[in-house]
């Protein structure tokens, strides 16, 4: 396809919205990006941006940029019991040193891409809240405000409640997972090592890591609750209530607890992967398409996937429908079976039974100490999985800083 003749309307400023907005320009797409916020902006905490994650911002000119930010390159992920034992080591530096993984804030990975967005000419239409998108061989999007707006193509980018999914896929309820997750950032203190470390208890985990040149330090924390009623993950939550549900943990944990003054929760909650990624001039990716749990640290890395493979199947294929169905071929049963992988993936940090605790943590400890690259590699499917295969994207206008 000629991209120099397509427009594009994305709707969503979030990480695979801006992404995909900046893959496309650059290959000549005019692309417009719909948010519904006032500014472009990124409430929220840390993330992790893994290898797989990392090779798309490479390929879009960005890594440099990302780097740039302070973000944090992790040399170990370390699981701790929760009296602070390390079970398991996995020694990213010695195992993985070609494969950079790091620890971002994600209003400065939002930064980061929405700079690149705008450097590539994509325009950035702020209070735009969409209301529904009609699919067609010219795409309609509504907007809240009575707007009607028209594409050769509509990419659904924004997120878990998605007004673009609707348009190709009937409703799926979602599942309480019966978990809450808590959010907290803190100024860091101190001279932080550089690694992810997660701490396991029984039904109940927390993880933590450096960010912004380890000025500051990430805390997710997620406890087994039968209650909750908002999927929303904005509500305020009450530091002591955090630091009792963690005063059975050991020191370094307490420790971190004890300086936590603003704290946010929210439901975590299991959704079908969509049927459906794309139809007549509609497209869905990341959260929209495929929402994931926290527990592999993928959603955000899965997004640029998406963006990169979107994007690179318009450009080679010859049509449209071509295009769109090659690249959920192409994607799809990747994302199903990582978000399979992070539904699973939560159980064995919160062993309850002290047998199965024990026996659990002792073949996590044999595991490292027998084959400790085999515990690093075992991961390579997820993390080594290249969508760009080493490609870049020629910048087709001058990134001048003003």
């Amino acid at each position: 396809m000629d991209l120099n003749q397509l427009k594009v309307a994305v709707v969503g400023a979030g990480i695979g919205g801006l992404a995909v907005a900046r893959a496309l320009a650059l290959r000549g797409a005019r692309v417009t990006v719909l948010e519904q916020a006032p500014e472009i902006r990124e409430v929220g905490a840390g993330l992790q941006v893994s290898p797989n994650g990392v090779a798309v911002l490479r390929a879009l000119g960005l890594d440099q940029a990302l780097i740039a930010t302070r973000a944090v390159r992790a040399g170990a992920i370390s699981l701790r019991d929760s009296g602070d034992d390390e079970v398991l080591r996995l020694d990213l530096a010695r195992h993985a040193a070609d494969q950079p993984h790091y620890c971002v804030h994600r209003a400065d990975l939002i930064e980061v891409l929405a700079d690149g967005a705008r450097a590539a000419g994509v325009r950035l239409r702020l209070l735009h809240k969409v209301d529904r998108v009609q699919p067609g061989p010219e795409p309609v999007i509504d907007t809240c405000s009575g707007a009607r707006l028209k594409a050769d193509l509509v990419i659904g980018a924004d997120g878990l409640h998605s007004k673009v999914r609707p348009a190709l896929n009937e409703g799926s309820a979602a599942t309480f997972t019966r978990q809450v997750a808590w959010r907290a950032v803190l100024p860091e203190t101190g001279n932080p090592s550089p690694e992810v470390r997660l701490y396991m208890g029984p039904r109940r985990h927390l993880v933590t890591y450096p960010l912004r040149g380890g000025t500051q330090r990430n805390i997710v924390a997620v406890e087994e609750t039968p209650q909750w009623t908002d999927e929303g993950w904005s509500q305020e939550g009450d530091p002591a209530a955090l630091r009792a549900l963690f005063a059975g943990f050991g020191p370094e944990v307490r420790e971190l607890l004890s300086r936590v003054e603003t704290v946010h929760r929210w439901g975590l909650f299991r959704h079908p992967v969509a049927r459906d990624w794309q139809g007549e001039g509609v497209a869905l990716l990341g959260d929209a398409a495929h929402p994931t749990l926290p527990f592999m640290a993928q959603g955000a890395c899965l997004a640029l996937e998406d963006a990169w493979v979107l994007a690179d199947r318009l450009a080679m294929a010859d049509t449209m429908p071509a295009a769109l169905a090659g690249y959920q071929a192409a994607r799809r049963d990747r994302a199903a079976r990582i978000v399979a992988a992070a539904s699973r993936n939560a159980w064995k940090y919160h062993l309850s039974l002290p047998p199965l605790r024990m026996a659990g943590h002792m073949a996590l400890r044999l595991g490292g100490r027998i084959a400790p690259g085999a515990m690093v590699r075992q991961f390579d499917w997820i993390y080594r999985h290249d969508v760009t295969g080493g490609a870049m994207v020629e910048t087709p206008v001058p990134e001048v800083a003003e």
